[in-house]
């Protein structure tokens, strides 16, 4: 369905500011694209700030940096723009090792292919 490779950002546990990573590069299929369409239209009804959802780690493909390791956990957060409440979403995890967040740049929603 679409690929990416989109700039990441690692924030350490207790740091005040995220550091730039290399790319993060993943692929969204079909099922993850309807579940992104469902998510902001349930945002869009229900008005409610943001919501996540969980994606097969199996299928995602991911690639991190090799300065990061595993993910603990992983899964989008979608959420509206304010200006024009088009949804928007980004990857969010956790490194296994330390807990780090790990989160991409926003990609709309509308764009995936």
């Amino acid at each position: 369905m679409s690929s990416f490779s989109i700039e990441g950002w690692r924030k350490a546990n207790g740091a005040d500011r995220s550091t730039p990573m290399e790319h993060i590069d993943f692929y969204l299929n079909g099922v993850d694209h309807l579940h992104l369409e469902q998510a902001e239209e349930y945002l869009q009804k229900s008005h409610q700030r943001e919501t996540t959802v969980d994606v097969d780690l199996g299928t995602l493909n991911l690639s991190l940096p090799d300065e990061c390791g595993a993910l603990g956990d992983c899964n989008l957060r979608v959420y509206l723009r304010p200006d024009d409440q088009r949804g928007q979403f980004h990857l969010v995890g956790h490194l296994l090792s330390d807990g780090s967040l790990i989160y991409s740049n926003a990609i709309l929603i509308d764009q995936l292919m």
